[in-house]
């Protein structure tokens, strides 16, 4: 995008990308087991040079600027939390990125962290498509439980319309950068 372009202009590309490469229609068994006409597999823009950058700009203009790393569980969030922080570094933004295992490695660095997380870090929890937001608060409980605080949960895609209630009884900001509707569909639910 050009450097006169805003907020909404990087969103609306964003939108138009998942849109085109993310967005597929059909019969789906969500991982709930719950069944949808549609699907996400917002991976398909996180994952492309152009998507990426899309995602990073609508990120980047919504990260607080006391945020000191990105990060998530394996493996939705990883090329979110990768993706933005090697973008942020490029315009002079530093945010170190890290991955939650789902369960703790025993050889090696043990633990269930990968990645440049620091005790003390204040975090924007990220993830590519939330749902039912289990794996989002399973990365928010480990990143707590490694002395790290949780200044915003941020998914790229907000699919099921959950996720809010969560993050306000846990008092966390939360701030998906695109939701269900957004892509002219309902929300999923649980």
């Amino acid at each position: 995008m050009s450097g006169g372009s805003t907020d909404a202009d990087h969103r609306a590309a964003l939108v138009a990308h998942l849109v085109e490469h993310s967005v597929r229609r059909g019969d789906f068994v969500l991982k709930s087991g719950a069944r949808s006409d549609w699907f996400i597999d917002s991976k398909q823009t996180a994952c492309d040079p152009d998507g990426i950058l899309l995602v990073a700009d609508v990120a980047l203009g919504v990260i607080p600027s006391e945020a000191t790393a990105i990060g998530g569980l394996t493996v939705g969030a990883d090329p979110v939390a990768y993706g933005v922080a090697a973008v942020a570094a490029t315009r002079g933004r530093r945010l170190r990125s890290f991955t939650i295992r789902k369960e703790a490695k025993d050889h090696g660095v043990t633990g269930r962290l990968a990645g440049a997380l620091r005790a003390g870090d204040r975090v924007v929890v990220t993830e590519d498509t939330v749902t039912r937001g289990t794996s989002l608060f399973s990365a928010v409980e480990a990143v707590q439980a490694l002395g790290a605080e949780v200044v915003l949960i941020m998914p790229l895609v907000d699919r099921g319309g959950t996720c809010a209630a969560m993050a306000a009884e846990a008092g966390i900001p939360y701030r998906p950068l695109v939701t269900a509707p957004d892509l002219g569909f309902d929300f999923a639910g649980a």
